[in-house]
């Protein structure tokens, strides 16, 4: 319903087809985004850190594909796209590199690749291992974590404000960003992400919530 209502009120659309939805998080919760995708009938590239997780959801049948190879992922995205196939494909790696791609792909090929964009890592608890900073690989940032939790945090701060560059760049070229309630606008912020809205107070976003903009 949070994918139709966005797709119905940002797009316009009632149809998802062809349509293209990227976030991230496969685990708890964040999991059934891979099968509202689907079920939505739009292309959903989910990216997650965790191999147990897309392994989980790909047993599961939830999500139809695991690569951890981001030129396989465009790929993909592209055949979809144009198609107008349901897909579900998990990204085995970070979100924020997955971001940087598609802003790559805008900037060299003009192509705005995707249409609706989320996040659901688990950002109300970002630096006991609800986000992972894209500069370290999933077992490095774990043990970052563990032996230095004061770098671990610099590191995720940093990541928080590249994922926003990112998506700063391609919404203002179209793309319909929301936040889904994991207070990852709000971490952002904390981090020095450009995340306020224009002309408004400081716990207003630029972005929507889920909660009163789409589901409401």
């Amino acid at each position: 319903l949070t994918v139709l209502n966005a797709g119905r009120r940002y797009l316009k659309v009632q149809d998802l087809a062809g349509k293209v939805f990227v976030t991230s998080g496969l685990g708890g919760m964040s999991g059934a985004q891979a099968k509202a995708a689907v079920i939505a009938g739009c292309v959903g590239i989910i990216a997650e850190v965790d191999e147990a997780a897309l392994l989980k959801r790909h047993k599961q049948g939830w999500l139809m594909e695991i690569s951890n190879n981001l030129d396989h992922c465009i790929a993909r995205l592209r055949d979809a796209r144009k198609n107008k196939i349901a897909l579900s494909l998990g990204y085995h790696g970070n979100v924020v590199d997955l971001w940087e791609r598609l802003v790559y792909e805008l900037d060299t090929t003009g192509e705005l690749l995707v249409d609706l964009g989320s996040d659901q890592t688990s950002c109300h608890n970002p630096f006991s291992g609800g986000y992972y900073p894209v500069q370290l690989s999933f077992e490095d940032a774990k043990q970052l974590l563990s032996a230095s939790p004061g770098k671990f945090r610099t590191l995720v701060q940093e990541s928080l404000r590249r994922q926003v560059a990112a998506i700063n760049r391609l919404a203002d070229k179209g793309m319909f960003f929301w936040d889904y309630g994991n207070a990852f606008l709000l971490e952002a912020q904390r981090a020095g992400a450009d995340v306020e809205k224009r002309g408004a107070n400081k716990t207003e976003f630029r972005y929507p919530s889920y909660v009163q903009h789409i589901m409401g």
